[in-house]
């Protein structure tokens, strides 16, 4: 049975991108601060490389409409995979040329169940913090995998900034590292 799981990098004041985060510059100033922990996109040994092997072994992406136009859907492929994006508008011309990425116009819940279907018994890699947060409201995340990175940007787009009612996590695993610590939590339903 796949899960759900949202994959971020983020720092301990709970930004995921730094200030002036558009078109041109993802993720914002300093933003690969964030990313740091992941070396040279090389496989890393030690614990790290369990990290590393979980995110190049999804079923199927779900991303938020922000994120995948920010790098132009990853040029239509990434980990080979369908990329399902929940969005009421419809896509941009270049989408037509990208057979992998799906727009899926009737919510979050029908963008994850497509996902779900899609990716089979293998996880379902949810990236963008707005599409995480209607994921959690929806009650169709199962599972957040956060790297919590040992800096203090300030400003910049946070992860969680706003939820409709408190949610209660249970922590799956921990793995620290001298660049992050990263936390794995189920979401309590």
């Amino acid at each position: 049975m796949s899960a759900s799981v949202l994959f971020m990098s983020m720092s301990l004041d709970g930004y995921i991108a730094g200030p002036n985060d558009e078109v041109g510059n993802p993720g914002g100033d300093d933003f690969m601060r964030l990313h740091e922990w992941y070396g040279d996109f090389s496989r890393p040994t030690g614990p790290v490389g369990q990290l590393w092997d979980e995110w190049n072994a999804p079923g199927a992406i779900l991303a938020g409409r922000r994120t995948v136009e920010q790098v132009d859907h990853w040029g239509g492929d990434n980990h080979g995979v369908s990329i399902f994006v929940p969005s009421h508008r419809p896509p941009g011309p270049s989408v037509a040329n990208y057979p992998l990425v799906k727009y899926v116009s009737d919510g979050i819940a029908s963008a994850m169940a497509q996902a779900k279907a899609a990716a089979g018994d293998r996880d379902v890699l949810m990236l963008g913090a707005y599409t995480a947060q209607r994921a959690l409201e929806a009650g169709v995340l199962d599972e957040l995998q956060i790297h919590q990175v040992p800096v203090l940007f300030g400003c910049g787009r946070r992860m969680f900034e706003v939820l409709p009612s408190r949610v209660e996590l249970e922590i799956v695993r921990v793995i620290d590292t001298p660049e992050a610590t990263h936390i794995r939590y189920r979401v309590r339903r």
